[in-house]
């Protein structure tokens, strides 16, 4: 194994202290780990939030010996399905890191265990399903078109319902009235809802 330069080992020390960072912030979903790539028979640097059961000095990976025999190979790889030895789904990160010359001598890669993700999806379709269409609504008349004409107002002003100013209410307020809207029942309670505050107050803006 070639004698490391003093470039290349502060270059490894630093990535060391950024894959701990990432650890800390995305662990424990999110593995990190520091190549070596001028050792590619035991290229592991640095390992932060283990997951694949790696240890520091195994060797790199098909990617890593790729960089290594390709100067020109891609420098960042993002989000490529990958899998853990056990058969675990992740998804996958990496970065290559050039020396002054434009040599790969490392890389930094992130590897997301998506087990956990996926149970979630699970869970949130099996509560979102939907086994059968009654006709029936919970909301009063016309409220959805109210909620979506002040949505799209705000929207217009690049802010949202509840962040709307007194002015901008009063022009919402005009605008729902020349618009017929305020014409159907309960409106000014949507109204008010909507914005988040109480019905004496969305009156006061039609003054």
């Amino acid at each position: 194994m070639p004698d490391k330069s003093a470039e290349t080992l502060n270059l490894l020390e630093q990535l060391k202290q950024i894959a701990q960072g990432l650890g800390e912030t995305f662990g424990p979903f999110c593995e990190v780990v520091v190549h070596d790539l001028q050792a590619p028979d035991n290229a592991i640097y640095a390992i932060h939030n283990n997951l694949s059961g790696r240890k520091i000095g195994d060797p790199a990976t098909e990617l890593g010996l790729a960089r290594i025999a390709d100067p020109d190979y891609p420098q960042v790889i993002a989000n490529y399905a990958n899998h853990f030895a056990d058969g675990r789904q992740a998804k996958s990160t990496s970065i290559g890191i050039r020396n002054v010359k434009g040599q790969y001598v490392a890389a930094l890669c992130m590897n997301v265990d998506l087990t956990l993700f996926q149970g979630v999806q699970s869970a949130m379709a099996q509560f979102t399903r939907v086994d059968c269409a009654v006709n029936e609504t919970l909301e009063v008349d016309s409220a959805p078109g109210i909620r979506k004409r002040i949505d799209e107002f705000a929207a217009r002003l690049a802010s949202t319902p509840r962040s709307l100013k007194a002015d901008e209410r009063r022009g919402l307020l005009r605008e729902l009235k020349a618009s017929g809207a305020l014409e159907v029942r309960k409106s000014m309670e949507v109204v008010a809802q909507h914005l988040g505050v109480s019905r004496a107050a969305a009156y006061s803006y039609l003054k």
